[in-house]
């Protein structure tokens, strides 16, 4: 709490957000052995590396919007790639732009240090992440103007005051400021642009740190972002190139693919770590329809544009109307991976809840890992007992003295 305070600024800035959010925090950390964190950042280095590959970005941006065509140079603030532990290793669900979170989890993992401290060490930021948050947009602006640093960032998103993780657009600006540069959040509809600079109400926006899910700026709210984006006149990121060539769903029907990834000279080593961790994606088409159907329970439907677990089915719950929807739909058919399970006591009694980790990237650096906690079909912050959780990297699997010195 007192972190949390502290790091925004304002005093029981805390005690609001666990009234407002009370799934926000799990209060138990997740476990995972140090070869399996190894596994799952040779996974994310052997991604962005295929992401650089001439026939990669052919294939991936074949069906993005045109708009995605350009490489300003941003390689995308926070990247968040998202595993499920099973039982034969790390498994790559998806990978997302501006991935929602780390803030958050940054200011919980500084707060497990003390508790968590002994044999094991805390896959967390270094005690610098806010050094390192900053670093990252300066590289940013760097890689596309070159030199200098912006004077004032806008965080972007639809009605801000209004989502869920509000909190976590205040401690960003509360980092960003520790370091000098003027930082506003604002609804992406109050940008103006006179197509010589990003405008918020008469100020200059140099850089903007996206969190829209809007992630072609197709929708008309998100013009005057569009046109400075396009024009080069601002700093976008992550931005609609970015996000066709990594977070687009359909591109893990590329990356699952590791005779095409041969032919395009993905090397050996970075191909058996997709081979081991990504699961057989295949796009929906009525082509594969009928075998797709048939197969069901076996496969994890996602749109291909899709964002937050929205529209996404498993299997076994497709009703003939869902599967209607999937077929008229932009989909892909994802092999089903099993998430592990943490075993929480809520109410006194133990409750077993599913766990997808997250790894937080910049230009394929492993920044920061944390958890989410749920129950149903898709990760949420709704459950009880479940939200974001810390992870901590062990040298083995943990025995139970571990895990009940941990429980907080």
């Amino acid at each position: 709490m007192r972190a949390l305070d502290a790091q925004v600024g304002l005093a029981g800035f805390a005690n609001s957000l666990v009234t407002s959010h009370p799934s926000l925090f799990s209060n138990v950390p997740i476990f995972i052995a140090s070869n399996i964190m190894a596994t799952m950042k040779q996974v994310v280095t052997a991604v962005e590396v295929a992401a650089r590959l001439p026939g990669y970005r052919a294939a991936a941006l074949a069906w993005a919007p045109p708009l995605a065509a350009t490489d300003f140079g941003p390689a995308g603030v926070l990247m968040g790639y998202d595993f499920h532990v099973t039982s034969t290793g790390p498994q790559l669900i998806e990978v997302n732009t501006n991935a929602g979170g780390a803030f958050l989890n940054h200011v919980l993992a500084e707060a497990q240090r003390e508790c968590c401290a002994g044999d094991h060490a805390l896959a967390a930021p270094p005690r610098d992440f806010g050094g390192q948050i900053f670093s990252m947009f300066i590289a940013e602006w760097r890689r596309q103007r070159g030199s200098s640093q912006p004077i004032n960032i806008a965080i972007i998103d639809d009605n801000p005051e209004t989502q869920y993780l509000l909190p976590e657009f205040r401690l960003a600006k509360a980092l960003i400021e520790q370091h000098g540069i003027t930082a506003i959040i604002a609804d992406a509809s109050a940008l103006a642009c006179d197509g010589q600079m990003l405008q918020l109400d008469g100020r200059r926006i140099d850089l903007v740190y996206n969190r829209l899910v809007d992630f072609a700026l197709t929708e008309p709210r998100h013009a005057a972002l569009r046109a400075a984006y396009e024009a080069g006149i601002v700093v976008l990121s992550p931005n609609p190139h970015v996000y066709a060539l990594l977070a687009d769903k359909r591109n893990l029907t590329l990356l699952s693919d590791t005779d095409r990834l041969e032919q395009w000279g993905l090397a050996p080593a970075h191909r058996e770590a997709l081979r081991g961790a990504v699961p057989k994606t295949v796009l929906v088409t009525p082509a594969n329809a009928s075998s797709l159907w048939g197969n069901r329970r076996n496969q994890f439907f996602k749109p291909a544009g899709g964002h937050g677990s929205k529209a996404a089915y498993r299997g076994d719950k497709v009703t003939h109307k869902v599967w209607s929807d999937i077929l008229a739909g932009n989909y892909v058919a994802q092999a089903y991976a099993e998430p592990s399970a943490r075993i929480i006591r809520r109410d006194g009694m133990p409750a077993k809840l599913k766990v997808d980790v997250r790894l937080y990237t910049y230009a394929g650096e492993v920044l920061l890992a944390a958890a989410r906690l749920y129950q149903g079909q898709t990760t949420n912050m709704r459950t009880p007992g479940g939200g974001f959780a810390p992870v901590l990297e062990l040298a083995s699997s943990p025995d139970e003295s571990t895990l009940s010195k941990c429980i907080i």
